[in-house]
């Protein structure tokens, strides 16, 4: 199926890593230019020579999401080198505390993930949507995650924040769809990869006295299909949110997560 992205312009927070790199290269692949918008420079480089060598066009650019004047700098130069913005996902975003229970957490470390993971994605969406409302349409796909739609123990920070970031991207899709803006969200369940193996995979293990293989295979048995996600699979969902098959699609929560917020 043909997605009808050939030559659209992606913004991507938090490119560089993990389901970031993913979905940028799966833009790319479809032949989406990007502009590429994180801290890590050194990071976000390769991204762009590896888009490259795919034949689109890519642009590394710094950024703070959690600093407005950042953002605002960053959209300005996003805008100097691309007419248009088509697309918009906001992948930048943090854990939080980890097995620490609400009472045990700071109020320090409460306010910078819910900086990060909310108040970031509201200061891109205010600099990106108007440029989308001049070009007549745009699409916007937030990275929440499953913890914002089933409650979590020892994760109140990530979550409090993840349900907040659902109620941002409903309020706007009701907001900007009279300008031919689709505004949704995909919630990846446990991605398999380094912030899962090195960090949730100990906790769990030390929470439960048990070897980091078993913490593994617990994960999977919450899992309706039984198995963990994977970086592509929240990249195959967020292209085809991005794509014009889903013009009818806005104020969507799609879960990819194995049947795991379904359980």
């Amino acid at each position: 199926m043909d997605l009808l992205l050939k030559e659209k312009t992606a913004v991507i927070t938090g490119p560089a890593k993990g389901m970031g790199r993913a979905i940028s290269m799966a833009l790319a692949k479809e032949g989406v230019n990007l502009a590429l918008l994180g801290r890590d420079m050194g990071a976000i480089e390769p991204v762009v020579e590896d888009a490259e060598h795919l034949g689109v066009k890519a642009k590394a650019i710094k950024c703070d999401v959690t600093k407005g004047q950042m953002v605002e700098r960053a959209i300005r130069d996003v805008k100097s080198w691309t007419k248009k913005i088509d697309i918009l996902v906001n992948v930048a975003g943090g854990t939080g505390p980890i097995g620490k229970t609400g009472l045990e957490t700071s109020e320090t470390e409460f306010d910078d993930i819910i900086k990060l993971n909310l108040s970031g994605v509201f200061s891109v969406i205010r600099e990106v949507a108007p440029v989308m409302k001049k070009a007549g349409g745009g699409k916007i796909i937030n990275i929440g995650g499953t913890f914002g739609m089933r409650g979590r123990a020892m994760r109140l920070s990530y979550s409090s924040s993840k349900w907040g970031l659902r109620g941002l991207t409903k309020s706007f899709a009701l907001e900007l769809g009279r300008y031919n803006i689709n505004v949704n969200l995909v919630a990846p369940g446990m991605v398999d990869g380094p912030r899962f193996r090195e960090k949730v995979v100990p906790q769990v293990a030390s929470q439960f006295n048990i070897s980091e293989e078993a913490a593994v295979d617990k994960h999977c048995e919450d899992y309706a299909l039984g198995r963990i996600s994977k970086d592509q699979d929240i990249a195959d969902a967020v292209i085809f949110l991005a794509s014009e098959r889903a013009r009818q699609i806005t104020g969507v929560d799609l879960p990819v997560d194995g049947g795991w917020a379904a359980l």
